[in-house]
């Protein structure tokens, strides 16, 4: 059966009071997972709240019982990799084992600028990305003091303590439409693989790219969870929906086209019914207004 999470955009005016008011109800709601980006400022001007993450993150673990939770995804361009292995073992210890930690190399160029962090170019990025997925994964996983000499990041006998609770720590998820750069990632270093946007016919596609990939590396397919993050427009009336429909600027066809969950709610679950029948196991449905809590309950009520 298709599990279904809730995604955010925190950057797009991602508040305490909202944070909180969101992760109550999805908690009640019956919702899978709560996920949000890791993000300083939106691409484009006006720039708007952006609650920080891990200490939003740090409040839902000791707030809620039963859902999962992550950054979709956490960039290693703004955030050392020690540091954050250090937050997500500790964030996974107080949720008793709830987060997912998904990792990026970083993409958005506006707040690497304003901020004044290195994007750098694509090829050194993902290579300093691969460090960064090594430094995590081994202090997550070793028992001894580690060691790394990398051209971004250098560890001397490196120890994480306390220990995870959770063997290995908190499961790793990358994301990425990628055929070649990401599947080769994933195998060597993720628990789950995020797709974004996609079609079934295109996840489907990406997916058995994924497979072989991993028979390549001779590891069991099914240690790898598929998920995707992708749009999400639905409305607790037919007329908050046509709003919301208006706002894209785009028809229902094509937004279905572009990989986007929309419509009524026999429409919404006929799309969910094909994800699933072309392998995916977890869709996050990114929920744009922050503030349409009803919205959100219908769409619980016409979907779970």
């Amino acid at each position: 059966m298709l599990e279904i999470a809730i995604m955010l955009e925190g950057q797009n005016g991602l508040n305490w009071t909202r944070w909180q008011n969101i992760v109550r109800l999805v908690e009640d709601l019956g919702f899978v997972g709560l996920y949000r980006s890791d993000h300083f400022t939106n691409m484009n001007l006006p720039d708007k709240d952006s609650l920080e993450l891990w200490v939003s993150l740090t409040w839902l673990a000791c707030n809620t019982k039963r859902i999962e939770f992550g950054p979709l995804v956490s960039p290693v361009s703004f955030r050392h990799p020690v540091l954050t292995a250090r937050m997500a073992s500790a964030v996974d210890d107080l949720a008793n084992g709830r987060l997912t930690l998904g990792l990026g190399a970083g993409w958005q160029a506006r707040e690497h600028q304003i901020f004044g962090f290195d994007l750098l170019d694509v090829k050194p990025r993902f290579e300093r990305f691969k460090e960064g997925l090594q430094v995590i994964t081994q202090l997550l996983q070793s028992d001894s003091p580690v060691s790394f000499d990398g051209a971004y990041y250098q560890l001397r006998e490196a120890a994480l303590l306390p220990r995870p609770q959770r063997l290995n720590g908190p499961r790793i998820l990358i994301g990425g439409n990628g055929q070649n750069r990401t599947p080769k990632l994933v195998s060597r270093f993720a628990d789950e693989w995020n797709a974004m946007f996609l079609t079934p016919e295109q996840f489907e596609k990406n997916n058995a790219r994924l497979d072989e990939i991993l028979k390549v590396e001779s590891r069991d397919s099914r240690s790898v969870r598929r998920s995707m993050m992708t749009g999400c427009v639905f409305g607790h009336t037919n007329s908050a929906f046509e709003q919301k429909l208006a706002e894209r600027g785009r028809t229902l066809e094509e937004l279905h086209q572009r990989g986007i969950v929309a419509g009524s709610a026999s429409e919404v679950k006929e799309q969910l019914h094909k994800l699933a029948e072309s392998g995916l196991q977890r869709i996050m449905l990114q929920w744009l207004d922050l503030d349409d809590l009803s919205g959100l309950e219908a769409l619980a009520k016409a979907v779970l």
